[in-house]
This record gives structure tokens, C-alpha cells and sequence, in this order.
């Protein structure tokens, strides 16, 4: 989705667009094939090949060299300006070979776990460590766009930004959005700890994409306590908007809850989350809750309850949103690309 974005704005410059990838579901390509884009699906057939020594080398269901030939291939009929490659199972050795098919290379990570051979690279996101992680990871000529001013927020993000709103008053709707896939269930524990908070009027929107491991039993559960229940839907900017509080994981969804300045409950599911939320909850901007004890939808219970009771708490993290964050980053991105210069 990020690639996407991306494009969706290159695309309103006259940029020809061709997405590449192996392994996507069906209602990405359906996306990709709504927006006119050229898509073409490499072999997903299974081979028997060594996979490198990357944390994630097993999701690219290749060896680099093999998927790079394969790559080489689909741009074989023209040079291309710029090839950006968002996958953690790919690195310079992957880059190298398709430097004779693009004039340019752009990597998009987070991880800064390998070795890089690009022009520029992206990592939007917020870090202690963000002006260091690339050292000796990158070449001298990569330029890096680090941290959220250069967060990639889809069209509906930019627009209703600027009409975005500071939560003041009481608690009247919470959104509950844990990604698309949450194998942990959040989602699910989230709603057992709804069920015992009683609220006047709290009205629970709950967010879940159609690959949830437990959806039947959340759509269940939400038409059993009279929540609505959004399955795979493109309204998130505009429940975001309408919501007075959010809880939810801490991934890219934190940077577009802060783009509609939206009081917020973050959970961190991995060790990257983790030390988003960190940065993030040292700036006021969400309040993160780190599991403490076992009883995880007790701790979840007590979490929402004080942040509900507490107007000061969930005003202060809407200003802190507020001045954290605008929604210009994809824009700054298209410009660093189109006006790239090697330095």
C-alpha cells in the first residue's frame, strides 16, 4: 500500500507505472487493476533453492539472484527511470544485477538489518537512532529520507487533514484497528475488554481485513454488542476523522492516526512497533501500552478506562498529533524522485 500511494502520486506527474510481485493477494491486484496500473505477477511455483542469510529471506520464495533474473526479464522492454523495491528479503546484492535496467534505484525499508546499493532510500519512520541506523549499510552517493516527514499518506489522509479536528469533550466514538491481519487477535481481546466498560452512548467502530485469522468470530462478536464491524474497507481516513479515540497496533497506522490529530491507545506487536511507540509516547503523541501481567484484556480494560476518563490526556495527544505531523511527506518524496540530482 505504501508502494501505491507512491505511485498514485507520481502517477498525477504523467509517471508510467509498472508494479512487479510474486506473492500479493487477490484484492491487491484487484486495486492495482481498478487504478490502470500495468501489474505483472512473477512465477509463484515453488523452487528448490537456497535461500541467503536474511532474517526474511524465506518471503521471497526465490534466491535474489533468481528473482532478480526474473525482474531483469519484465523491464527487459524498455530502461526505466527509476525501479523502487520494498521487500526485507532483497538487498544490494538484488540491486546490483538491476542496475542495468533502471537509471535509478530507490529502496523503501524500516528495518536496516543488510547492505544497500541505491540512490535514495526511505524509511519514514520514528526512531532514536534515525539519523545513525543507515551508517555503513548504504553507499556515499545514497541520499536517505529519514523519519516522518516523509511518511507516505494515501490521498484521503492529505485531504481530510486539513480539516482535521482537536478532540476535546468526552469519549462518543472509539476505533478499534489492528491491521490487516493481526494473528494475535487483538482485535478480538480488545472487544472482551469493551464488554465490561460501560460508557453512555460510546459508539465502537472495529476495523479488520478479510485475511483475519478470527474474523467470522469478530463479525460475530460486533453484531452480538452492536459495533460495527468494517471488513477490508477504504473508509479508515474517514472513521479516523469521526473517531474520538483509537486503540489499535503501532505500525504505519500511527502516522495516519496522527495525521487527523486522534487521541490514541497503541499496542506494540513487534520489536520494530516497540521502539516506534517508544518515540512516539516520549512525545506525547499516543499513549503505549506495554504489556505488564498475563491478563493482557484486564491490562486493556484499565488502559481505555483511564484514557477515556482523562479530556486533558486525550487534548494534550491531539495538539501533540497535531504538531507532529502534516501530510505533505508523499509529496516530498515525489519531489526528491523527480528532481533527483546525484550529489
Amino acid at each position: 500500500m505504501r508502494c501505491f500511494t507512491l505511485a498514485n502520486k507520481l502517477k498525477q506527474h504523467g509517471v508510467q507505472i509498472r508494479f512487479i510481485s510474486r506473492h500479493l493477494p487477490d484484492y491487491s491486484c484487484e486495486i492495482l487493476h481498478k487504478s490502470g496500473y500495468e501489474f505483472i505477477r512473477l512465477n509463484s511455483n515453488s523452487i528448490d533453492e537456497d535461500e541467503d542469510e536474511l532474517t526474511h529471506s524465506h518471503w521471497l520464495g526465490r534466491s535474489q539472484e533468481a528473482d532478480a533474473k526474473e525482474t531483469i526479464k519484465t523491464l527487459s522492454d524498455r530502461v526505466w527511470d527509476w525501479i523502487i523495491v520494498d521487500h526485507y528479503a532483497l538487498d544490494a546484492r538484488w540491486e546490483v544485477m538491476l542496475r542495468g535496467s533502471a537509471r535509478h534505484i530507490f529502496v523503501i525499508d524500516d528495518l536496516a538489518d543488510r547492505i544497500h546499493d541505491c540512490d535514495l532510500l526511505l524509511d519514514q519512520n520514528i526512531y532514536a537512532d534515525i539519523d545513525t541506523r543507515y551508517q555503513n549499510r548504504v553507499t556515499e552517493h545514497t541520499q536517505l529520507l529519514l523519519g516522518p516527514r516523509y511518511v507516505l499518506l494515501r490521498e484521503e489522509f492529505q485531504r481530510l487533514r486539513k480539516v482535521a479536528r482537536i478532540r476535546t469533550g468526552s469519549v462518543k466514538r472509539l476505533l478499534v484497528i489492528f491491521g490487516g491481519v493481526d494473528s494475535d487477535n487483538y482485535t478480538g481481546r480488545v472487544i472482551e475488554a469493551l464488554i465490561n466498560i460501560e460508557f453512555v452512548d460510546l459508539c465502537v467502530d472495529v476495523v479488520i481485513g478479510a485475511q483475519h485469522p478470527f474474523r467470522e468470530q469478530i463479525i460475530s462478536d460486533c453484531l452480538r454488542h452492536g459495533y460495527f464491524c468494517h471488513l477490508q474497507t477504504n473508509r479508515i481516513a474517514e472513521l479516523m476523522s469521526g473517531a474520538d479515540l483509537a486503540i489499535g497496533a503501532c505500525g504505519f497506522t500511527s502516522y495516519e492516526i496522527a495525521a487527523m490529530q486522534l487521541p490514541a491507545i497503541l499496542i506494540p506487536v513487534t520489536d520494530i512497533q516497540a521502539a516506534v511507540a517508544k518515540g512516539l509516547a516520549e512525545r506525547g503523541i499516543v499513549y503505549a501500552l506495554f504489556f505488564q501481567g498475563v491478563d493482557i484484556v484486564e491490562e486493556i480494560r484499565a488502559t481505555i478506562n483511564k484514557i477515556i476518563n482523562s479530556s486533558s490526556t486525550r487534548t494534550s495527544m491531539s495538539f501533540a498529533c497535531r504538531d507532529f505531523l502534516d501530510a505533505d511527506g508523499v509529496q516530498r518524496v515525489v519531489n526528491k524522485i523527480l528532481k533527483y540530482e546525484i550529489q
